[in-house]
């Protein structure tokens, strides 16, 4: 029996040195206070009840010790890794905040952040740390429409205060299951519902300008100024049991890349008439890809040709409109490259994007929190630099806000080592600066 319970209290200390490992990823988001607080307590009764043992004799025979002894240790450094990481994150954090102000609001205008703290987004705003804000579920959740847009007004006061471009506040308004402001904004369908919906396609056609005004209207009236739609991936039919959150099989719009075109287009036109810009998402196409880059890597693995003729044609066709965004995905594009999801690929980026098509718009990467991207080679900070050397113009940290502070630390380490390439963000500021213009443009002139 004192080996059993020796055993039972090593797993117990194993499974706390598991989770230390890795209680900063983005997966304990949610309940990182409480983890913080597991981690630290939790060994310390493990340690002392094993130093107790030990010191009394109570521990029992020679295998008993032996385990009550690895308990220990296991203890030691599940803690130890706690306050490391705890210690390394406060770090990073403090050197983002007292950063030089100017290199702080020349990097932080390529950055787009969620929030779940208030306070600490206004703090960043005032510091000009960020170029956007991200509104989620959680942020809206019993909120009226009026509260998010006295919300939103007052943060983009704090901008206009600073004589900066105003703030581009993002969200996923698709209709359907992915519609993070609704509530309250009133649910809709999706542009994949309306066109299994609609066969006729002067219908279809009068459905989908009218969710396009509807989404703009709204949107606009709360101060989003642009939406994360529409989805223009193909529907391939992949079906992945255990894909719970991307689920492209659902959002996609057709099979058809004339049909996603057409509807696509629509749509970004009724948006754009209301100052919304949209957003043709997930580049190269997520609908042939089995895996959930949300929770583990994917690799796309079909030839540029074949990609060309098909998956392709929407964004090829949508991206001329130099007011949308493009949606980068953090799958691997093995035709170009084996190693680096396209969301930080410079083979991709900059050798097909912005070299062979000649693309001039805005990229956005998708969130960084997603296992694909945070799990990539060199993590977070190798994916943020490698992302804006290529030519990414706006870096995503939605769901786990407290990331921004290693992407933000790992941007500035490599402007001061000369590691961020002074040409290409130069190129990006501009498209950004002309970009935030046509919007000021073109909201000044919607009704």
């Amino acid at each position: 029996m004192t080996l059993l319970l020796a055993l039972i209290r090593l797993a117990i200390a194993a499974a706390l040195l598991w989770f230390a490992v890795d209680w900063r990823s983005p997966y304990f988001a949610s309940v990182r206070l409480w983890a913080l607080c597991g981690l630290t307590v939790g060994p310390l009764i493990v340690g002392l009840l094993e130093t107790w043992l030990l010191s009394s004799g109570r521990a029992g025979a020679r295998m008993a010790r032996a385990v009550s002894a690895t308990t220990l240790a296991l203890a030691a450094l599940a803690l130890s890794a706690t306050l490391v990481f705890e210690g390394q994150f406060r770090w990073m954090r403090h050197h983002v905040l007292a950063a030089d102000p100017q290199r702080l609001e020349a990097l932080g205008r390529h950055v787009i952040v969620g929030y779940r703290d208030l306070a600490e987004l206004q703090g960043l705003i005032e510091r000009r740390a960020v170029a956007g804000v991200f509104l989620g579920a959680r942020n809206v959740r019993g909120k009226t429409i009026e509260e998010i847009r006295a919300l939103i007004a007052a943060l983009q006061d704090t901008r206009r205060r600073q004589g900066l471009p105003a703030l581009w506040i993002a969200t996923d308004q698709e209709g359907g299951p992915v519609s993070r402001l609704s509530p309250p904004l009133a649910r809709s369908a999706s542009l994949s519902e309306l066109v299994e919906a609609h066969a006729d396609k002067s219908e279809r056609t009068t459905a989908v300008q009218a969710l396009a005004a509807r989404h703009g209207r709204e949107l606009a009236d709360v101060g989003v100024n642009v939406n994360f739609a529409p989805v223009v991936d193909l529907n391939h039919r992949i079906v992945n049991p255990d894909d719970h959150l991307s689920r492209i099989h659902e959002r996609a719009i057709s099979a058809d890349p004339a049909v996603v075109t057409d509807i696509a287009s629509r749509y970004c036109a009724g948006l754009h008439q209301a100052g919304v810009r949209c957003t043709l998402k997930h580049f190269p196409g997520l609908g042939r890809v089995f895996e959930d880059t949300h929770r583990e890597d994917a690799d796309l693995t079909v030839s540029v040709t074949e990609l060309a003729a098909t998956d392709w044609m929407p964004f090829r066709a949508l991206m001329q409109e130099s007011s949308t965004f493009t949606m980068l995905a953090h799958v691997r594009l093995t035709a170009l490259d084996r190693e680096r999801p396209v969301s930080s690929s410079q083979p991709v980026v900059a050798g097909l994007v912005r070299g062979d098509w000649q693309h001039d718009g805005i990229l956005v990467t998708d969130d960084f929190c997603m296992a694909a991207a945070y799990g990539s080679r060199g993590g977070m900070a190798a994916a943020s630099v490698g992302a804006l050397n290529a030519g990414v113009d706006l870096i995503l940290v939605s769901y786990d806000p407290d990331q921004l502070y290693p992407v933000m630390y790992a941007l500035l380490q490599a402007h001061a080592d000369g590691r961020l390439r002074h040409d290409v963000l130069q190129a990006s500021d501009r498209r950004l600066a002309r970009s935030a213009g046509a919007h000021r443009a073109a909201t000044a002139v919607t009704p």
